[in-house]
Parts: C-alpha cells; sequence; structure tokens
C-alpha cells in the first residue's frame, strides 16, 4: 500500500505538472523505479499513466486541428506514428542495464530541453523557412518521433521547436498539434509496450487515475501560480532526478 500510495502521489502531480508546465514523466518514472520497478518497464508503465492527459489536451484545441490542412496534417501524422513505433520497439529491445546507462543522459537532456524551451523556440522561429515539413523536416518529425517513442521526456517542447522551424507562429494551433501528435505517439507506444507485455498494469492503472485527476485540479494551479515558479519547480526536479540516476551508475 506504501508503494501504491507513492505512486499515486507522484502520478497526480505529474498530472498537475503536464497541465501547468509539462515535466510529469521526472516524477512518474523515477517514481516507479523507486517501487522497485525495471527501468524498461517502468519507462513503458510512465507512458501508460500519462497517456489520458494527450486526449484531453487534444480536444481541446479540437477547433484548431480541425482548421489545420486536412492532407498535411495526417502526413505529419503518419510519420509520427512511424517514428513512435520505431522508438517503441528499440526500447522493447533495450536491457534493463543499457536502458540504466541512457536514462541519466535522457534526463539530463529532458531537463535542459525544459530549461532551454524558450530559447529553443525563439532560435527556431528565426530559423524557420516557413516551408513547412517538407524535406529535412520530415526527417526531423521522424527523429522526434523515434525519440518520443522511446523517452518522451521534454517531447512537447521538442515539438513546439520543431513547428517554430517550419515556420508556425499561431501558439494555439501550435500547442493543439503538439497535443494530438503527442496522443498518436502515445498511442502507439502504448499499445506496443502492452502487446509486448512488459507494462505494470496494477501500477499504471492506479497512476492512470491519479494523473487524469492531478491534470484536472492543474487547471486553477496554472492560473494562480506565477509561470517562473512552476518552471523552476520541474527543472529543480529533473536535474535532481537526473544526479539521483547518474550516482545509480557508479
Amino acid at each position: 500500500m506504501e508503494e501504491y500510495l507513492i505512486l499515486a502521489v507522484a502520478a497526480f502531480f505529474a498530472g498537475t505538472l503536464n497541465t501547468v508546465a509539462g515535466g510529469g514523466t521526472f516524477l512518474t518514472f523515477p517514481a516507479l523505479v523507486y517501487t522497485g520497478v525495471p527501468v524498461v518497464a517502468a519507462n513503458a508503465t510512465s507512458a501508460v499513466a500519462v497517456f489520458p492527459g494527450y486526449l484531453g489536451g487534444a480536444l481541446g484545441f479540437r477547433s484548431e486541428l480541425a482548421a489545420f490542412d486536412r492532407s498535411r496534417l495526417l502526413r505529419i501524422a503518419g510519420l509520427t506514428a512511424i517514428g513512435g513505433l520505431i522508438g517503441s520497439l528499440l526500447l522493447l529491445v533495450s536491457s534493463n542495464e543499457a536502458f540504466s546507462l541512457v536514462v541519466p543522459f535522457l534526463l539530463a537532456a529532458a531537463t535542459l530541453i525544459f530549461a532551454f524551451g524558450a530559447r529553443i523556440q525563439s532560435w527556431a522561429r528565426r530559423h524557420g523557412s516557413g516551408g513547412g515539413e517538407a524535406g529535412e523536416g520530415r526527417i526531423s518529425t521522424l527523429v522526434v518521433s523515434i525519440y518520443g517513442g522511446y523517452f518522451n521526456g521534454g517531447l512537447g517542447i521538442v515539438l513546439l521547436a520543431l513547428f517554430s522551424l517550419w515556420g508556425m507562429r499561431d501558439l494555439n494551433t501550435m500547442n493543439g498539434l503538439k497535443n494530438g501528435l503527442s496522443f498518436i505517439l502515445s498511442a502507439i507506444s502504448v499499445a506496443t509496450f502492452a502487446l509486448a507485455g512488459i507494462v505494470a498494469w496494477p501500477q499504471a492503472l492506479v497512476m492512470m487515475a491519479a494523473a487524469t485527476i492531478g491534470g484536472y485540479a492543474g487547471a486553477p494551479l496554472a492560473r494562480a501560480l506565477p509561470p517562473a515558479v512552476v518552471r523552476a519547480v520541474v527543472i529543480l526536479v529533473g536535474t535532481v532526478m537526473s544526479l539521483v540516476f547518474f550516482v545509480r551508475l557508479f
């Protein structure tokens, strides 16, 4: 019961963080590892735990998604699905030992992406060609999706930066597309992990419920807390968790 309480609390605050600013993976993944779930299964279970929130976010921006060019949206969604499948399959062939070596670097990278997300997006806007996702953009979409299927920490910031590189400027459209693609990517990953039998379902179900409640509770909190405070908390948590997993290597 103590372990499930830890997981529920972590998932609740992860749902809140994802609603307010993102970074819920920094709580769900370490909590699962702490309670004894092997790292590969913990990563898969963490993806399942935060999955429902993406659907809610996508539905919240359904008018923006409906206004998006349909053929272009389908093309981007297809690339995202392919990348998500490749990333999730890569996780399946990763041993716990190999993934344990990679995790600290992934957490650190996700923390840096979150910390410097505004600068990354600003740079992307300055260098955005406005030419859509053609050419090199399709390759970058595939690469980002593979990362998201393998380990989705900081995925939202990376996607927003990618959209800026395409020349997109409307934040509501960008957020709608981000949530929609995140839902597709997560759906592919969750289905892959479930079929492979690496999801710890009792933990996942508890965390899904807690994350959903936390996401709902995060809405008024998002309006009440200064964004700088929320960002500082996420960065602090990400930094601490990165250091903890680096220490575990030795």
